[in-house]
């Protein structure tokens, strides 16, 4: 008499073999928690909140968690931090949604494990801004290193939303001209981001109100500021009109349009801020439009390229 084997269970045995919603989502939703921390991590320092916890990693000397003395900013900037801890389950559950295509999509591994390996780091740069006082090259760097992480979530979206309408790519490469305006579209978006917190270390929202500032001229860096804008901006009228003459560039007028909305609504609230005194609330809206242009302009140039397989 024969006695049956028993039948060993796995944990990836219920993992999905292919892309679904659920991992869409979960691309989708790492997009927007790395927008997210952006925007929290803009309002600490709006509200004089960026030394709200003094130390890191503790919050204040002994404590993990903010004291009654450290006030709301205390509570502002521990609130930030505990962000992290989402980002993080977040990263860890779209790993774990595509273990088992992970030989097959590498490209969309590949993402999800840098969406994961970068926040240890950034959490490491937010203890050296600490550290330092909030120094405003330490500072530009922590926000990059998010604006980064917000392109390489967007690039997760493209691939996961394709594979889950059954395609195996974005399609072909743009022609020549588009392709190269897809490369410019995402440089000057590029340099506009970078040079643009030059000009916010030389503002007056430094997060505390000892914190060091740039010594540059307001005027001068804010003129420099706008140079690759005005670039952004006419490489993606040139693109748009191409887009909507030719049908063979059919597949880029949604993302060139998005792309558009977010460079004349960033323009708009750039303009108005300036010259009303940099009011808080504008300057918050100013760092979300700077994430949607992260966003939008890595995915046009993602759909341009057609760079690297899934």
């Amino acid at each position: 008499m024969s006695t049956a084997t028993p039948a060993t269970h796995s944990w990836t045995d219920k993992l999905p073999t292919a892309v679904n919603t659920t991992v869409h989502r979960l691309a989708i939703a790492s997009l927007a928690s790395q927008i997210g921390i952006i925007i929290t991590g803009g309002a600490v320092r709006l509200t004089k909140s960026g030394l709200g916890c003094s130390q890191w990693p503790n919050c204040v000397p002994g404590s993990m968690t903010p004291v009654a003395e450290a006030g709301i900013h205390g509570l502002i900037e521990f609130g930030n931090r505990l962000l992290t801890f989402i980002l993080a389950a977040i990263a860890v559950a779209m790993i774990v949604s595509i273990w088992k295509m992970r030989a097959e999509h590498k490209t969309v591994f590949r993402l999800s494990v840098a969406l994961l390996a970068v926040i240890p780091a950034q959490a490491l740069i937010g203890g050296i801004t600490v550290w330092t006082r909030l120094n405003p090259w330490v500072v530009s760097l922590h926000f990059l290193v998010s604006a980064a992480l917000v392109m390489a979530a967007a690039l997760l979206v493209n691939r996961t939303g394709a594979l889950l309408r059954g395609q195996d790519s974005l399609g072909a490469p743009a022609g020549a001209t588009q392709r190269f305006l897809g490369w410019t579209i995402l440089i000057t978006s590029a340099l506009a981001l970078v040079l643009g917190t030059i000009v916010t270390g030389t503002g007056p929202h430094a997060g505390d109100a000892d914190a060091p500032r740039h010594l540059f001229d307001p005027y001068i860096v804010t003129r420099i500021h706008v140079v690759p804008v005005y670039l952004l901006v006419f490489a993606t009228v040139v693109a748009l009109v191409l887009a909507l003459r030719h049908t063979t560039d059919a597949k880029l007028r949604t993302p060139l349009w998005l792309l558009a909305a977010v460079v004349v609504l960033q323009g708009v609230i750039g303009y108005v801020q300036h010259f009303t005194g940099l009011p808080v609330p504008l300057v918050l809206l100013h760092m979300l439009g700077s994430s949607l242009l992260a966003a939008a302009a890595v995915n046009l140039w993602d759909r341009a390229t057609a760079k690297f397989p899934f």
